[in-house]
């Protein structure tokens, strides 16, 4: 019998248990792939812009210790923390540093009127509800979402910001929680174990009276 001149060679015969392994595989693979690619914790962590002036939080927040609250006057009574105007910066950089190059867009803003156009850093997406006062009123410290921007020459995302990470947090908020008083001292527990801030924080939880909820309209309005 003549052999057939469309024989395929004897390895072949894996091609279809190789094609349906892959075929079963890859769908899973591109899952993951894209799931962690496009995670905040890929694309968000880290996120660095750069700013119209640069200013350094290690600078003003840290070295001369000015509290959070002085720029971002807003955080403890609205839903936002306010970007500080021309005029705040103004209130010290009239007389601090005035010939410098660094600070002339901030003269020419206070000259004219028009804001400084910082861009934003921590940007979540419009369809999350975030409340400020809400969390640095019951003891939730900057650190806790910011990291440590007294120690950052330039401001970066030092956390994902992602729903299941706000969850994490509300699930178990302890690590999170002082007392209000200190929200923006960045430094605190530093010198503390891990078990004496747990306990300090158990304290304030229970002192007000904390169950963050985990219903979904708590942040989806």
């Amino acid at each position: 019998m003549t052999e057939s001149r469309f024989t395929f060679p004897q390895w072949t015969n894996l091609a279809l248990p190789a094609a349906i392994v892959i075929g079963m595989t890859a769908p899973l693979y591109m899952a993951i792939v894209v799931a962690y690619g496009f995670s905040p914790q890929a694309t968000d962590v880290g996120y660095m812009p750069e700013q119209p002036i640069p200013f350094s939080h290690q600078m003003h927040a840290g070295e001369l210790g000015l509290d959070c609250r002085y720029c971002h006057n807003t955080v403890e009574y609205t839903q936002h923390a306010a970007i500080p105007p021309t005029e705040t910066c103004m209130n010290c950089h009239a007389q601090i540093h005035p010939q410098s190059d660094k600070i002339q867009p901030l003269f020419e803003s206070y000259e004219t009127g028009m804001p400084i156009e910082w861009v934003r850093v921590h940007d979540l997406p419009q369809y999350s509800y975030f409340n400020h006062s809400a969390h640095v009123t019951r003891g939730v410290s900057c650190v806790s979402c910011h990291g440590r921007v007294d120690t950052m020459e330039v401001v970066y995302q030092h956390e994902p910001l992602s729903m299941g990470w706000c969850l994490e947090c509300h699930r178990d908020p302890d690590p999170h929680i002082r007392n209000p008083d200190l929200v923006t001292q960045l430094e605190w527990g530093l010198d503390m174990s891990a078990a004496e801030r747990l306990e300090n924080s158990a304290l304030w939880r229970t002192h007000n009276d904390l169950q963050p909820s985990e219903d979904c309209s708590t942040c989806h309005r």
